[in-house]
């Protein structure tokens, strides 16, 4: 019994497996959809870089929140397409959300997400592509 309980104890240690790129996307695009820019602004890591009109880096998670709190639309993904382990790129069909006035609802945008260790390292805006290509995954 002792020799069970310890196996069990040690399955449990470094048992901890960190968020896909796919799951961070899907969380990330969840809170934003819902208002929730403290928890958009969680799955960010500090330092992450930011490419939208331009360049910026999210040193802390205040500049996070303040960045998530300045997007004016949420997004339906609408197709995620895996690049490696630790890159995702996801296809929104802009919607409206709480407290803001999305500009393009109906629309269509892209991100290119790289993650580490289960955070957004990179946030990418980018071009869409077409979305019968592959699969949602």
């Amino acid at each position: 019994m002792t020799i069970i309980l310890i196996a069990v104890a040690l399955a449990g240690c470094g048992g901890h497996k960190s968020s896909s790129a796919e799951q961070v996307a899907r969380a990330w695009s969840s809170a934003l959809n819902s208002g929730d820019n403290e928890a958009a602004a969680r799955l960010f890591a500090n330092g992450a870089l930011i490419v939208q009109n331009g360049s910026e880096t999210l040193e802390t998670h205040s500049d996070a929140v303040r960045w998530n709190a300045g997007l004016p639309c949420g997004g339906r993904i609408t197709h995620l397409e895996r690049h490696g382990k630790d890159e995702v790129i996801a296809q929104f069909e802009l919607t409206e959300r709480p407290r803001h006035n999305c500009d393009a609802p109906g629309g269509a945008a892209a991100a290119v997400f790289q993650v580490k260790d289960g955070k957004i390292v990179a946030w990418h805006q980018t071009e869409v592509g077409p979305d019968d290509v592959n699969p949602t995954i």
